[in-house]
This record gives C-alpha cells, sequence and structure tokens, in this order.
C-alpha cells in the first residue's frame, strides 16, 4: 500500500481505510480536478497546484475537511506538505468531543 498521512480523525487510519476503500465509493468533494495528481509526492507541488488544494480547503465545510481527507487518501492523492498542518488543525477543531 502507499505510504500516506493519516488524517489523525482516528487511530487505525490504515484499517479504517482500507475498509472504507472496500465498501464505499469515492466521496467527491467539487475536486475531480485534483485526481490528476494521484500518486505525486507530497513534497512535489508547485505554488500554483498548492493553491489548487488550499481553494478546496478552504470552500470544504469545516465538519468535511476530514472526510476530505479520506477522500484524498482514497483516491492515492497526498496533501502537499505545506497544507498540512493546516487542514489538520481545521479537521481537529471540528472533530466531536472524544476523538
Amino acid at each position: 500500500m502507499e505510504d500516506f498521512v493519516c488524517c489523525g480523525q482516528h487511530e487505525v487510519c490504515e484499517k479504517e481505510l482500507l475498509m472504507k476503500a472496500a465498501t464505499e465509493p469515492v466521496e467527491y468533494f467539487d475536486d475531480e480536478e485534483l485526481d490528476r495528481f494521484r500518486g505525486r509526492a507530497a513534497n512535489g507541488y508547485s505554488a500554483e497546484e498548492e493553491e489548487e488544494f488550499r481553494e478546496v480547503l478552504y470552500t470544504t465545510l469545516t465538519y468535511e475537511v476530514g472526510d476530505w481527507l479520506r477522500s484524498l487518501q482514497l483516491r492515492g492523492i497526498e496533501l502537499p506538505e505545506a497544507l498540512r498542518d493546516e487542514a489538520l488543525m481545521l479537521a481537529e477543531e471540528s472533530a466531536p468531543e472524544g476523538k
């Protein structure tokens, strides 16, 4: 399986990711254009490409950021390194208590 960064939403990311990939269709967040980055390393994006991810991140509803991150993982798309902290912070802010 490809290396990926856990979204931080749960304890067994790889197991849950595999189970979800096998049982549910991938959810898109009006971001189909990001599929062209499948297989690209997180540190391999230009500033313009990072901005494409940032636009989707900040137009996604806060409570859906964790789902968007999982969608990227299921699609084999690595989030640009420059956005990881921002995205994880947003996901953690909207996570239900106790997670």
